[in-house]
């Protein structure tokens, strides 16, 4: 990491350089020189989890590991990882949190622990909800890794959906139990990933002490999704599907209590975020959790703002 004098001079001269975000630098620059007042006066609208303050446009953490849903465009993840430097990394989640967003969303990786402490080093206070891509079957390990997030300081974390979703296909969710548990005696919120709806069901049904759930909700209306009477087995059959049923979702999610983060509400890509984030909030998602580059942040935050605004007739109050 450079000195943070220079860093301040990459983001001025780099970002400034595109009038689209000079507003957004300029905030920025304000932040990280410890003008909190300004992020707090230019806050998004927010919601509860628990005593947390969040915002309802949450930073995905994809992008700032690098990663990218790009479908069959092979060239994507190449592009991603050359563009989003640690450099640009931390300018995004500067530029995310001036323009209003106080919570980011990302998996553990010593990368991420070091940019995240780094960038709260240097006066950054936006809030993490962290989760581990470990096996949740390895108990010595999955227990290692929620103490490493307890310690770092993360507001709240939660177990990855990919794992709650492999143990209710293999009959392990007495395990899942275990390990959510185990990382709420440590104090801080728990809450659960899902990317089928069978799994949120049945935690619901048993009662299980989730503080929220993050789950995925986007509509079919787009080129790739899935069509009435097709067969689809597993959400990789079609590229970007990961809710396979956005109508039973929202439905049964009126009957749910707990605040729900609502992500890939954009199909990686293929739904255009006016047009995720208004699906996503007048059909009942308290939060969206959104990837964003640098360059989508200071829109998307307009946008939330603006569509938050005409949602608060629904039909699932809001949770949170």
């Amino acid at each position: 990491m450079k000195e943070t004098l220079n860093r301040r001079a990459f983001i001025r001269n780099s970002v400034l350089a595109s009038s689209a975000l000079a507003a957004g630098a300029r905030a920025a620059t304000n932040v990280v020189g410890g003008t909190a007042a300004a992020m707090q006066k230019n806050l998004l609208p927010t919601g509860k989890i628990g005593e947390m303050s969040v915002t309802r446009l949450i930073l995905g953490g994809n992008l700032l590991t690098r990663y990218q849903h790009s479908r069959d465009l092979r060239y994507v993840n190449k592009l991603v990882k050359s563009y989003n430097t640690d450099e640009k990394i931390r300018e995004t989640i500067e530029l995310a949190e001036a323009s209003g967003i106080n919570t980011l969303s990302v998996n553990i990786t010593p990368t991420v622990f070091q940019i995240l402490g780094d960038h709260r080093k240097n006066g950054g206070k936006i809030q993490s909800i962290l989760y581990s891509t470990c096996q949740v079957t390895d108990a010595v390990k999955y227990a290692e890794d929620v103490r490493k997030m307890v310690d770092f300081g993360s507001e709240a974390i939660y177990i990855w959906g990919e794992q709650t979703d492999k143990c209710l296909r293999e009959g392990k969710m007495d395990i899942l139990r275990k390990r959510l548990d185990e990382a709420k005696l440590l104090g801080t919120p728990v809450g659960l990933g899902a990317h089928e709806l069978n799994s949120i069901k049945q935690v619901e049904t048993e009662k299980w002490p989730a503080d929220f759930y993050i789950k995925t909700f986007h509509h079919h209306h787009y080129p790739s999704a899935p069509r009435t009477g097709e067969a689809k087995t597993s959400t990789s059959e079609v590229p970007g599907y990961w809710c396979r049923n956005p109508e039973e979702t929202a439905e049964f999610m009126k009957t749910v209590t707990k605040p729900w983060i609502a992500f890939k509400v954009m199909a990686a890509g293929a739904i255009p975020p006016a047009d995720a984030f208004a699906h996503s909030f007048t059909n009942g998602a308290d939060f969206v959790l959104a990837g964003m580059f640098d360059f989508d942040i200071e829109e998307d935050c307009r946008i939330v703002r603006d569509t938050v605004a005409k949602a608060q007739s629904r039909a699932r109050p809001w949770r949170a």
